[in-house]
């Protein structure tokens, strides 16, 4: 038999290893119950997150807003691909909410086309607006600008809405404040370049040609130019991969797409007036243009005469080499396209006929020939 110590002395054991026991279940028990926890509220926080950003994506993307934003909608749009569109635009929080919200809506029948829709409206405004086809807005006004046209020229177009005069609104555009308000919400565009002081009007060039509409608060100067602005920096953004491969700027490119303009008839091949520049630019060959000329004048004229020639202008290409100091026009995409992707010639000299042909040649020998054949020689 075991004598009493040893019984006494077992007792303790096995009452220490229960205690033992009963700390370490509690221990678990604490521990289950911290992860319970914690996963109940991780879920449950997902969960909550989740409702929160669905009932944020379901609300317009900016209740506030005033502004109204061009969505062009291609024939044969996806459900998908009208959503992506919008949200790249802005109108809309999520892409993929709103197209399960037009699933669970069970709409259809979307209409392609061009839409003014703002980041204030609802889905079922959006919705409702790309079935009928119909914009949000009717148009207050529009202002159409051909390719081609000098700043003052423009200014009168936008003078006729605004109430203004042409010299009221073309003071304006050039005033400084105005310039630097332009430049710091189109930095990509309007940069330093624009304020060389050899440059007669900053913003020549940089208003793209295109047909503009206009609402009921866009009746100012500001308003209207800040909509071409956008335009030329959305078609310029497209171009910037061969900007940078011809290591031009943004100004370079305007100035010589604003020559080629001047320059092309509709039959023409821009491209091939292109190479003509570039060629003459390699060899430190002036560029000899004509409008260039009319435009340091400051005067339309249907021909140019040899005393015009000897103008004193930085804009005078038969007396400066290379490029004029900025854009002489406001160039089309044609142009602008044929700036950036000139013809691999030899040509030095292009000629213009009366008949609204360009007839090119490599040698000024050759060019005379031409000219004998289809310029009259009174100017």
């Amino acid at each position: 038999m075991k004598s009493t110590d040893e019984q006494e002395n077992n007792k303790e054991i096995i009452q220490e290893k229960w205690l033992e026991r009963q700390r370490e279940a509690k221990t678990i028990r604490r521990i289950v119950f911290i992860i319970t926890t914690t996963l109940f509220l991780f879920v449950g926080g997902a969960v909550l997150g989740g409702i929160l950003y669905v009932s944020s994506a379901l609300k317009p993307a900016d209740p506030e807003s005033r502004e109204y934003k061009d969505i062009e909608i291609p024939i044969g749009s996806s459900v998908t691909a009208i959503a992506n569109i919008l949200e790249d635009g802005d109108i809309i929080k999520d892409a993929t909410i709103f197209k399960y919200y037009i699933k669970f809506k069970n709409e259809s029948g979307f209409q392609a086309g061009q839409y003014e829709l703002s980041p204030s409206m609802t889905f079922d405004q959006i919705i409702q607006s790309l079935k009928t086809g119909k914009v949000v807005r009717e148009v207050d006004f529009k202002v159409t600008i051909p390719e081609g046209l000098w700043l003052e020229d423009i200014a009168g177009r936008i003078a006729k809405q605004t109430g203004q005069t042409k010299e009221e609104v073309f003071t304006t555009l050039n005033d400084p404040a105005f310039i630097e308000q332009m430049m710091n919400e189109f930095p990509f565009i309007l940069t330093e370049d624009i304020l060389n002081e050899s440059i007669k009007y900053p913003l020549e060039g940089y208003l793209f040609p295109a047909t503009y509409s206009y609402y009921e608060d866009e009746h100012t100067v500001e308003a209207i130019v800040r909509k071409m602005l956008s335009k030329t920096s959305d078609v310029l953004m497209e171009y910037q991969g061969l900007l940078e491969e011809r290591q031009l700027t943004v100004h370079q490119a305007l100035t010589l797409a604003s020559l080629i303009e001047e320059e092309a008839t509709e039959s023409v091949d821009r491209h091939l007036i292109s190479s003509v520049f570039y060629n003459r630019m390699e060899i430190g060959m002036p560029l000899q243009t004509d409008p260039t000329v009319l435009y340091a004048k400051g005067e339309h004229q249907e021909r140019t005469m040899y005393e015009d020639l000897e103008i004193d202008s930085p804009y005078n290409t038969y007396t400066n080499a290379g490029l004029p100091p900025g854009p002489i026009a406001n160039p089309g995409v044609s142009s602008i396209e044929a700036a950036l992707n000139p013809e691999e010639t030899n040509y030095l000299y292009f000629l213009a006929t009366p008949e609204g042909q360009v007839l090119f040649s490599e040698t000024l020998e050759e060019h005379n020939v031409k000219k004998a054949e289809h310029i009259s020689s009174e100017t």
